[in-house]
C-alpha cells in the first residue's frame, strides 16, 4: 500500500517514512504545503498522512479539495492542537482520523492499518462477480448477498450499490450518481438520489461492516468499517 506522510518537521518526517518503509509501506515524503494536491495526484496514496498546521497554513483548507480529488485517499490528521472541537472540526470538514501529538508509532502504525482495511478496494472475485468486505455481487445475476443472506433490491437500488461497491471509499457526488445510475446529466429537481441512497443505507443498515457516509456539500461514500 502507498502511503503519503506530509509535514514541515523534517525529523519527524524522515523518522516516520523509515518507519512505515519498514513496516512494508511504500512511503512518499512531501514538506511544501504548496505540493500537497500535486503531490497526491501524481502519486495516488492510498492513506495519506497528514499535519494539520503545515508551516503558517492550517491544512484543513486543502481537505475539501483532496477529497474531490478522482482518487482520494483516506486522510489521517497530526495535531497538537488537542482540543474537542478542533478535532471534531478537522473531522467534519473531511478526515477520516486524527490523531494527537505526541504520539507513539505504534499507534499511528495502528490507525494507518484501520484506515487500510476501511478502504477495502473492491476486487473482482470472477468476471461476474464484485467483492467489497462481506458483500458479493453477483452482475450477471444481479443479485447480492451479505454473506449468504440476499438482500432484496429493486432495479435502481441495485444499480445503485454497484455504483457504490465499484468505487468503494470514493466520494461520489449526486450529479456523478445521476449520470452513471439514471444516465441522465440533468438535474430532475428532485431529492431521488438521496431518496435512494437512503434506501439502500436502510438495507445495509444491520450489517455492521458497510456504511455509506454522507459527506455534507460533497456527496456520499461507501465505506467498510473495521470490527
Amino acid at each position: 500500500m502507498k502511503i503519503l506522510i506530509a509535514d514541515d518537521e523534517l525529523p519527524l518526517l524522515s523518522f516516520l517514512k523509515r518507519g512505515l518503509e519498514a513496516e512494508g509501506y511504500e512511503v512518499i515524503a512531501e514538506s511544501d504545503v504548496h505540493n500537497l494536491i500535486v503531490t497526491i495526484s501524481q502519486y495516488q496514496p492510498q492513506v495519506a498522512v497528514l499535519d494539520r498546521m503545515f508551516g503558517d497554513t492550517d491544512s484543513l483548507v486543502l481537505l475539501q479539495s483532496i477529497k474531490r480529488l478522482p482518487s482520494p485517499p483516506m486522510v489521517l490528521l497530526l495535531t497538537a492542537m488537542d482540543d474537542v472541537s478542533d478535532r471534531v472540526d478537522g473531522l467534519r470538514q473531511g478526515a477520516d482520523d486524527y490523531l494527537c501529538k505526541p504520539f507513539d508509532f505504534e499507534e499511528l502504525l495502528a490507525r494507518v492499518q484501520v484506515l487500510s482495511r476501511r478502504l477495502a478496494v473492491a476486487e473482482p472475485v470472477t468476471s461476474d462477480q464484485l467483492q467489497c468486505g462481506p458483500l458479493t455481487l453477483y452482475r450477471d445475476e444481479r443479485i447480492a448477498r451479505y454473506q449468504t443472506e440476499e438482500l432484496s433490491l429493486t432495479r435502481l437500488e441495485y444499480d445503485l450499490l454497484e455504483y457504490f461497491v465499484q468505487h468503494v471509499g470514493k466520494v461520489l457526488s449526486r450529479e456523478r450518481i445521476l449520470n452513471q445510475v439514471w444516465q441522465s446529466e440533468k438535474d430532475p429537481m428532485t431529492n431521488i438520489v438521496d431518496v435512494y441512497v437512503s434506501r439502500v443505507r436502510q438495507k445495509l443498515s444491520e450489517f455492521d461492516e458497510l456504511a455509506i457516509e454522507t459527506l455534507r456539500g460533497n456527496g456520499y461514500r461507501l465505506t467498510v468499517v473495521s470490527r
